[in-house]
C-alpha cells in the first residue's frame, strides 16, 4: 500500500450504513419545507417522481461504482469517460453538493439540541458537532463506519418508533387539507408548486451515492457495494414516504413546513410535550441527524482527497494522517461549513432561511453530478465495451435513461425557480475551471492512477 492510498476494512453492513446514514438526516428535516412551496399532496407527487428518479440512478450508478471502485466515486468515473474536463465537472459539483449539506445538518442539530435546551445557542452546538465528528473521522474509517452503523440502525428505528407512535393521531383528511399549493383544484399553480418543491424532495435521498466514495476502503467491492446500495435505496423509499404522509395527517401541516424540527412538533400534536417518546424522538432522532453529518463528512473528505491526489486541488489535501485518513481533506470542509453557519441572519438567497438556501445548493451539485455520471455510463458502455462489470444496470438502456431524463427536468426546475442560487453554483463552477486552467502543472506530476484512464 502507498503513502497516498486507503485501506480496505468496509463490509455490506458498514456500506450499508455508509448509504443510508449519508442520507437519513432527510427524513427528519429539511423536506417539509417541500410543503409550503407545493403542499401535502403537491409535494407527495414531487417526492414519488424524485423517487423514481433515484430508484433508476442507483441501480444504474451501482454499474459505475462496481466497474471503477475509487475514493473519487463520480470524478472517476467521469474522467474516465470524459477525459480531464469530464472529471473536473463531476468534481467541483459532487464537492460542492458534500460541502453545503453539512452545515444544514449542523444547523439542525442545534435546532434539535434548542428543543430541550432552550439556552442553547443552535449555531455553538453546531459549530461543536463539527469539532467531535471531524476528530472521530481523522481517528479511522473503522471507527467512523462502525459508529455510522451503530446510529443509522437507531435512526431507522426512531423513524419506524415515530410513525407508529403517531399512528392513533393520523387523519388522512389532515393530509389533504390544502394539500394543493394555491388552489383546492389541481391547477397551473399546484403544477408549478410540485416543480419548485423537487429541491426538498430530492434532500429526502441526497447523497446516497456517496458511498461510491468509500470503494476504496471497501472489501470485496464489486459484491458488497451492489448490496449495499440496493438495500439502501429501499430502505429510504419506504421511510421517506412512510413519515412524510404520517406527519402531515397528526394537524395542521402548514405548522410544519418552514421549520427544522418537524418530527418532534408532529409528534408533540399526538402525545405533548411532556410524553416519554417526545423526550426519546429529539435525543435518538440526534442519531438521524449525526448519521448524516458524520457520514457526509466522511463524503467530502474523500472526494477533496481524490481530487487533490489528482491534481485538481492543492496537493497537501491529499496527505494522510498517521490513522490513514485524509485529515487535512476532513478539516478543509469544516473550515467551509463553519463559515456557512456562522453566515446565518448575515446571508439571505431568494428569501430563503440559510438552511433551505444550502439545501438548494447542495442539490444543484447533486443532479449536475447524476447527470454526468449518466452519461459517463452510457459512454463507458461504448467506449470500454470490454471493462469488467461484476454488476450490470437492469433494464439497459431504458432504466439509466429514465434517471437521466428525470435529472435534466429537475435542473431545469431548479434553475426556474432558483435563478440567484443556481448563478452562485455556476460562479463556483467557474472558478473550479480557472483553478483546473492555471494547475495543469499539478495533474501532469500526480501519481499514475490507471483507474482514471482507459486500459
Amino acid at each position: 500500500m502507498t503513502a497516498n492510498q486507503l485501506k480496505p476494512t468496509l463490509g455490506t453492513l458498514h456500506l450499508w450504513g455508509i448509504a443510508v446514514g449519508l442520507v437519513i438526516s432527510g427524513e427528519y428535516f429539511g423536506w417539509s419545507y417541500g410543503w409550503g412551496t407545493a403542499g401535502t399532496l403537491g409535494f407527495l407527487v414531487t417526492a414519488l417522481l424524485v423517487a423514481t428518479m433515484y430508484t433508476c440512478f442507483i441501480f444504474s450508478f451501482t454499474e459505475l461504482t462496481t466497474a471503477i471502485p475509487h475514493a473519487g466515486g463520480p470524478f472517476a468515473y467521469s474522467r474516465r469517460a470524459f477525459g480531464e474536463k469530464g472529471g473536473l465537472i463531476a468534481g467541483i459539483a459532487t464537492l460542492i453538493e458534500f460541502v453545503f449539506a453539512p452545515p444544514a445538518i449542523a444547523m439542525a442539530i442545534g435546532a434539535y439540541l434548542n428543543v430541550q435546551y432552550p439556552d442553547l445557542d443552535p449555531k455553538h452546538a453546531a459549530v461543536g458537532a463539527y469539532f467531535v465528528f471531524m476528530g472521530l473521522n481523522i481517528v479511522g474509517v473503522s471507527i467512523a463506519a462502525a459508529f455510522e452503523l451503530v446510529v443509522t440502525v437507531l435512526a431507522v428505528a426512531e423513524l419506524l418508533v415515530f410513525m407508529g407512535v403517531v399512528a392513533p393521531g393520523f387523519s388522512f383528511s389532515n393530509f389533504v387539507l390544502n394539500g394543493w399549493a394555491g388552489s383546492n383544484e389541481f391547477g397551473g399553480q399546484a403544477i408549478s408548486g410540485i416543480f419548485a418543491a423537487i429541491p426538498f424532495a430530492i434532500w429526502f435521498f441526497l447523497a446516497i451515492e456517496g458511498a461510491a466514495m468509500a470503494a476504496e476502503e471497501a472489501k470485496d467491492p464489486k459484491r458488497t457495494i451492489p448490496r449495499a446500495y440496493i438495500a439502501g435505496i429501499l430502505t429510504l423509499v419506504f421511510l421517506a414516504i412512510g413519515v412524510m404522509i404520517m406527519a402531515g395527517g397528526v394537524g395542521d401541516w402548514r405548522q410544519l413546513s418552514n421549520i427544522n424540527d418537524p418530527l418532534p412538533q408532529a409528534m408533540k400534536a399526538v402525545v405533548g410535550n411532556d410524553s416519554t417518546w417526545m423526550h426519546m424522538l429529539v435525543w435518538i432522532g440526534l442519531f438521524g441527524l449525526v448519521a448524516s453529518f458524520h457520514g457526509i463528512i466522511l463524503g467530502y473528505s474523500r472526494q477533496f482527497f481524490a481530487l487533490a491526489r489528482a491534481g485538481y486541488l492543492p496537493r497537501g489535501l491529499a496527505k494522510l494522517s498517521r490513522f490513514q485518513t485524509p485529515h487535512r481533506a476532513i478539516l478543509a470542509g469544516g473550515v467551509v461549513g463553519i463559515a456557512a453557519i456562522y453566515s446565518d441572519g448575515l446571508v439571505s438567497l431568494q428569501g430563503m432561511s440559510l438552511t433551505a438556501a444550502m439545501i438548494t445548493m447542495s442539490v444543484f451539485g447533486a443532479i449536475v453530478m447524476y447527470i454526468i455520471s449518466m452519461l459517463s455510463l452510457f459512454k463507458l458502455r461504448r467506449t470500454e465495451p470490454h471493462l469488467e462489470r461484476s454488476f450490470r444496470a437492469p433494464g439497459y438502456p431504458v432504466v439509466p435513461a429514465i434517471a437521466l431524463v428525470l435529472a435534466v427536468v429537475c435542473l431545469l426546475a431548479m434553475v426556474w425557480f432558483n435563478t440567484l442560487i443556481s448563478l452562485v453554483f455556476l460562479g463556483f463552477m467557474v472558478a473550479g475551471f480557472v483553478w483546473f486552467q492555471f494547475t495543469a502543472h499539478h495533474r501532469a506530476s500526480a501519481p499514475v492512477d490507471a483507474l482514471l484512464n482507459r486500459a
